[in-house]
C-alpha cells in the first residue's frame, strides 16, 4: 500500500523527538495525524517551527494522552500508532510523581486500550534506556535487569510492561522502541547537553551541573528518528524489545570539555546541589548494545562512536547558538 494511504498517529508530536520524527514522516510521504497537547495558546509545540510545506500536510489533533475517549477518537482510521507523549524530566518526577502516574502509566494504557480495539496494525511504544538503572552489564542488552531508580524510571517500567502484556494477552501488535540518550535540536535544557550549549552561547564560562562522572550514551536524534521509522518498517519486532543507542560511552565531564572545545572556549564545571540526583537515584553508567537492533530491523546509528558524537554535537551547536533559538531559552535559570 502506498504510503499516502497510510496513515500514522504520532502522540507526543509537539515534542522534542516527536516533531523530527514527523517532520521526517511526511517527508516520507506519509498520513500523518500530530497528536499535541492542548494548552490555550493554540500551540503546536516545537511544530510551530516546521516548514510550512510540513504543516499543511498535518492532521492535527489537539488533545490530552490521559483522557481515553481523546485517544480513541485520535487513532480512528489510523494504520500505526508511535507513541511518544510522556512526562521525562527525571527532577520533576521528584516533585510530582502522581503526575507521572497518570501520564506515562494510565496514557500508555489508553494507547494500548484504543489500539486493541480498533484493530491498528502496529503500535511503536517508546520506551528509555533509564529503566535500565545503573548498568550491571555492558554493553546493555535488552535482557539487562530493570531497576526504577527514578519515579520516572519506575512508571516507563510500568509503561513499557503494560505494552508487553498487551501483546501477550490479547495480540495486539506491539513494538517496544528503547531510545538512550537522544540529544540534538529543539531539546529542552532539562538534559545536560542543551544545558551546557545554551550557557556557554549566552556567555557563560562557569557551567552550572550536576554530577560530572555518570557516562551516557548519546545518540544524535536524527538516529533516533530513523530507529523508529526502521520499526515501522520492518515486518518483524513485534513482541520485542529494541535499544536505540549509539554504542559510544563518555562521561558529563567529557561531554562538557567536548562542547567547550567545539564551542572554541575554556570552561569551568561549578556543581549546583538542586541538579543532582540523590545518590541512589543516580544513574552512573549506561552504553548500548544495539545488535538486536541491527538484527531485526537493519537499523545501525550513523553518528558513532567520537566521531559521530562530534558531528552531531557540531549539528546541535550550530541549531542553538542561532539567536532565534537561543532566545526561546532561559539559560540562566535551572529547568526542572
Amino acid at each position: 500500500m502506498p504510503r499516502t494511504h497510510q496513515k500514522v498517529l504520532v502522540t507526543g508530536a509537539d515534542g522534542f523527538i516527536g516533531s523530527h520524527l514527523v517532520e521526517c514522516l511526511v517527508h516520507r510521504g506519509y498520513s500523518v495525524r500530530a497528536f499535541v497537547q492542548y494548552n490555550s495558546f493554540n500551540s503546536w509545540g516545537w511544530l510551530d517551527c516546521s516548514p510550512r510545506e510540513i504543516r499543511d500536510k498535518l492532521d492535527v489533533f489537539v488533545g490530552d494522552i490521559r483522557d481515553p475517549h481523546g485517544v480513541r477518537k485520535a487513532m480512528l482510521e489510523c494504520d500505526f500508532v508511535l507513541h511518544l507523549a510522556a512526562l521525562i524530566a527525571i527532577p520533576y518526577s521528584y516533585h510530582s510523581p502522581d503526575t507521572y502516574v497518570d501520564t506515562n502509566v494510565k496514557g500508555t494504557l489508553n494507547v494500548l486500550q484504543a489500539a486493541r480495539e480498533l484493530g491498528v496494525q502496529k503500535v511503536l511504544h517508546t520506551s528509555t534506556s533509564e529503566v535500565y538503572g545503573t548498568a550491571r552489564l555492558v554493553p546493555i542488552t535488552e535482557e539487562h535487569p530493570l531497576s526504577g531508580q527514578s519515579p520516572y524510571s519506575a512508571t516507563k517500567i510500568a509503561a513499557d510492561q503494560l505494552a508487553l502484556s498487551f501483546y501477550h494477552s490479547f495480540g495486539t501488535p506491539v513494538i517496544v522502541v528503547r531510545p538512550f540518550n537522544t540529544y540534538g535540536p529543539r531539546q529542552s535544557t532539562r538534559a545536560v547537553i542543551p544545558t551546557i550549549i545554551t550557557q556557554i552561547a549566552s556567555g557563560a564560562r562557569h557551567i552550572r551541573l550536576g554530577a560530572l562522572h555518570p557516562t551516557r550514551d548519546f545518540s544524535y536524534v536524527a538516529d533516533t528518528v530513523d530507529g523508529f521509522i526502521a520499526a515501522l518498517e520492518s515486518d518483524q519486532g513485534i513482541g520485542e524489545v529494541i535499544n536505540l543507542g549509539s554504542g559510544f560511552e563518555i562521561s558529563i565531564g567529557d561531554t562538557l570539555n567536548l562542547i567547550a572545545e567545539l564551542m572554541d572556549v575554556n570552561v569551568q564545571a561549578e556543581e549546583e546541589a538542586v541538579r543532582l540526583r540523590p545518590a541512589n537515584s543516580e544513574v552512573n553508567r549506561l552504553l548500548a548494545d544495539n545488535s538486536k537492533a541491527l538484527r531485526l530491523l537493519g537499523w545501525q546509528p550513523s553518528y558513532s562512536k567520537l566521531d559521530g558524537f562530534r558531528r552531531g554535537l557540531t549539528e546541535t551547536i550550530r541549531w542553538f547558538s542561532d539567536p532565534g533559538n537561543l532566545n526561546a531559552y532561559k539559560a540562566d535559570r535551572y529547568t526542572l
